[in-house]
């Protein structure tokens, strides 16, 4: 008699979590197979600063990097702090997600999760002002980040605004 003990077979590092790309085309069905697939990953958290170059070289330590997808603002066309890294194999992308997420990039701390997929498109920032919605409304100082987050900035006076 043979008894499988979920904790032990489970790895909590490569398993896919709860978030879920809202403006996936298609069933949460297919969502769920293709990320259990899939060899991309997104990664969150960058620097606005941080190049395709730096990605790759700390992504390509955990296996054979196909494509790195730098996320851009809409509008400005500059990168807004996000990217996809795609793998040749799953095995990459899963141990990217065991030994690379939470790591410090640019001195900060990356998130990676698993994506269903690069489509032409996602690679640009879906807040109102062209980057990431989170960007819209962080009410702290992130000089990485350009800054203020934009509400904040057009709340501020002028002069504060340009004093940095």
């Amino acid at each position: 008699m043979s008894v499988k003990l979920n904790a032990l077979v489970s790895d909590s590092y490569v398993d896919v979590s709860q978030y879920r790309d809202q403006h996936f085309k298609g069933n949460r069905y297919d969502q769920e197979k293709l990320l259990k697939q899939s060899h991309t990953l997104y990664v969150g958290n960058l620097s606005f600063y941080s190049t395709e170059d730096q990605v790759h070289e700390i992504f390509s330590k955990s296996g054979d990097v196909k494509r790195i997808v730098i996320g851009l603002d809409k509008v400005k066309k500059t990168a807004c702090g996000f990217c996809f890294v795609e793998y040749y194999t799953r095995t990459g992308a899963e141990n990217a997600m065991r030994f690379i997420n939470g790591t410090r990039l640019d001195d900060r701390i990356i998130r990676t999760d698993w994506d269903a997929g690069f489509k032409e498109g996602r690679q640009y920032g879906r807040g109102k002002s062209g980057g990431q919605v989170r960007d819209e409304y962080r009410q702290d100082y992130d000089p990485a980040r350009g800054g203020y987050g934009k509400l904040a900035q057009q709340h501020r006076p002028t002069e504060a605004r340009n004093s940095f």
